[in-house]
């Protein structure tokens, strides 16, 4: 997908002239074949750092890593550095490690327009070949339909514009470099469509509640599996521990009361995980804008901690702006055109969860208590 974008958005005739000033790297076409075969290799080595079950636990890692931090570790290996020079020409690695993780992640690396450019082909916000595999990819092995979207006609259309005037200046990863991915204004619906997808993806399927507590349950194991509570970011050892590893390490405990995270392994196993006894509702809202947290604090105080679990995840911006060239040549920006985009909901996540043994009693107690729970002052 990421090379299917590039093929596009280099062919000189999609280039908008003021894009191509900025971006001289495109005068020649060997360099444009060596940052073709750079952008390949970074689009398969980006989620090389992935924990096991992917973002689920990725809190325990150590203070300063992210998941970003160990691919770009894992492609500056000697192992793979094998693999880069074998090549003709040779990749430089850290060529591989821009692309592949982009200005905001690649910390202290300097970024021209044309990389930042190929960076945001894969990790862009807005059109990162990354957000649509994964929307594609998910929605077809969870066999929903929320995340398809026309991304043929999507990709044909991109290209690379001149980042138009924003009230919130706030950009594609290129537009610092005042050029980023947009789409012709016969895309503008496609786009849309991504957007929307991502949206129904991420309130219907990311934030389901059940998926959310299994996260829950998945990372009280590995904080009392895992040595010392965290993971390695030692290469090699990191890349030995897989979702296999955990997988059987989950089912060995849950069959042994003395295995390390006995109750978390035999909860993911018997399905016996906490059950959902609240989840925000607007009405509550209005009386307390923190109901989630009041409805958790006060089932502490009646049932005790253990038995209950607030999730909670506060909404992050909305739809992400990006230019768009009108049919008469002008760059506009998304959120002035599209009416669709500039009111597209932002998904979040409130739930109160409860063991299963005192589920019922919370929501019978959450149901007579609601008015008391939601008018308490904090001391």
């Amino acid at each position: 997908m990421a090379t299917r974008i590039f093929d596009v958005v280099t062919r000189p005739e999609n280039v908008a002239p003021k894009a191509k000033a900025l971006l001289s790297e495109l005068s020649s076409s060997d360099t444009v074949a060596y940052w073709r075969r750079v952008l390949r290799m970074a689009a398969l080595c980006h989620d090389m750092g992935h924990l096991p079950f992917s973002h689920a636990a990725e809190f325990l890692l150590p203070e300063g890593t992210t998941h970003e931090t160990i691919s770009a570790a894992i492609i500056r290996s000697d192992a793979m550095k094998n693999i880069w020079n074998a090549m003709t020409p040779p990749l430089r690695a850290d060529d591989v490690v821009k692309l592949a993780l982009g200005p905001k992640e690649a910390k202290g690396m300097q970024f021209s327009a044309w990389q930042a450019i190929l960076a945001e082909i894969i990790v862009g916000d807005a059109f990162g070949a990354d957000r649509m595999d994964y929307l594609l990819r998910d929605s077809y092995h969870a066999g929903v339909a929320y995340g398809r979207f026309d991304h043929y006609r999507l990709i044909d259309t991109l290209r690379i514009l001149p980042s138009p005037p924003r009230e919130k200046n706030v950009g594609g990863d290129g537009a610092e470099s005042g050029v980023e991915l947009g789409v012709e204004h016969g895309g503008l619906h496609s786009a849309e469509a991504l957007m929307l997808a991502r949206y129904f993806m991420y309130s219907q399927l990311y934030y389901h509640c059940v998926r959310r507590i299994y996260n829950v349950h998945l990372a009280d194991f590995l904080t009392n599996w895992l040595p010392g509570g965290k993971f390695t970011t030692a290469v090699d050892a990191f890349l030995k521990l897989s979702d296999n590893e955990v997988n059987a390490a989950i089912g060995e405990a849950a069959r042994n009361k003395n295995k390390k995270g006995h109750d978390a392994a035999r909860r993911i196993v018997t399905r016996d995980h906490f059950r959902l006894v609240y989840e925000r509702n607007p009405e509550d809202v209005k009386i307390n804008p923190e109901a989630g947290k009041a409805v958790y604090a006060a089932l502490v105080k009646e049932l005790g901690k253990g038995t209950v679990h607030h999730d909670f995840l506060p909404p992050k911006g909305g739809a992400p702006e990006f230019p768009i060239r009108m049919n008469d040549g002008r760059i506009a920006s998304s959120a002035a055109v599209s009416e669709t985009l500039s009111k597209l909901p932002v998904p979040s996540v409130d739930f109160v969860f409860a063991d299963n043994t005192v589920a019922a009693a919370a929501r019978d107690f959450i149901e007579k208590s609601r008015n008391d729970i939601l008018n308490v002052e904090e001391n």
